[in-house]
């Protein structure tokens, strides 16, 4: 069996087994779930520490399926399918961007590091740092600096940009510890002999250390690509933009009372964005072969 053909049947025992879990709990599981703490006679108190299994709160698999090609809000409306789709390639391409800024900021950073070590000691704790700033409240800040940036300059500042930003502040952090680390992967051997033909720094980075970091490039930049997704639908729905899968996920999630089945739509959409996203990525590395032995895992 090839590497490969191994790989997409683990993908596929892993979903059967996540469909397996969902409707065993689902069938096995108190309807009302498991609460601690609750205080008799007063609705509410306690903690849920397990879910609910009723159908308003975990319906079927096959009901998930059977829903994506219904009537997306009745009526004429496309199916679920359709809808989730458009919004999905509009959230791809908002997170594509986002990730080339990202690739950008975050290649430049970590070269900076990895050339002057007291860059490496000033930034890298901020950069780390910059990764715990909850990006639901982040969001909004970006959006509203942006646009007043835009009646100051006397130009627009559509949402997108805004989403692309807070998508690029995800993706940067795994590329900088990546090129970081990856441009320090040389052994001393190898850089004593580029500097015993004077070879500058350029000639180094291009013939050594570029080539050498690609095993811990490839899995940073696919990091990147996810990273970039998840930003892109977080801040969607912070600002509010409509027509990208956040925005969706967040209007059929009000409607979840009524139609439990609905929200899960662009739920299978954003992890389908994550998975193409990384994917793609991946495909970068079929013209690194050569350059892949001993790559590092993300």
């Amino acid at each position: 069996m090839s590497r490969r053909t191994s790989a997409i049947l683990w993908g596929v025992l892993g979903v059967l087994a996540v469909v397996l879990l969902w409707e065993g709990y689902k069938a096995l599981g108190p309807a009302e779930g498991v609460v601690i703490g609750a205080v008799p006679g007063e609705a509410g108190s306690g903690v849920l520490i397990l879910p609910r299994t009723h159908d308003r709160a975990m319906p079927h698999v096959w009901d998930m399926v059977a829903r994506l090609f219904a009537p997306t809000s009745g009526g004429s409306t496309p199916p679920l399918w359709v809808s989730v789709l458009g919004a999905a390639g509009l959230t791809l391409g908002i997170a594509a961007v986002g990730w080339v800024i990202g690739v950008v900021v975050g290649g430049v950073l970590g070269a900076l590091m990895q050339r002057w070590r007291l860059l490496e000691w000033g930034l890298l704790p901020w950069i780390v740092v910059s990764q715990t700033v909850p990006l639901i409240a982040f969001a909004p800040i970006v959006n509203s600096m942006g646009l007043q940036l835009g009646r100051g300059g006397g130009f627009e500042w559509p949402q997108w940009v805004s989403v692309a930003v807070i998508a690029s502040y995800l993706a940067f952090f795994p590329v900088a510890i990546g090129v970081l680390r990856g441009l320090a992967a040389p052994d001393r051997i190898h850089l004593d002999l580029l500097r015993s033909y004077a070879a500058g720094y350029g000639a180094t980075l291009w013939r050594l250390r570029l080539p050498a970091a690609v095993p811990y490039l490839l899995p940073a930049l696919r990091l990147a690509a996810a990273n970039a997704v998840v930003g892109a639908v977080v801040a969607e729905v912070s600002i509010g933009m409509r027509g990208g899968i956040g925005r969706m996920l967040l209007q059929l999630a009000g409607q979840a009372s009524a139609d439990p089945a609905a929200p899960w739509g662009p739920t299978f959409g954003a992890i389908a964005l994550g998975l193409v996203a990384a994917g793609s990525v991946a495909l970068l590395g079929l013209g690194l072969r050569r350059y892949r032995r001993g790559e590092a895992t993300a």
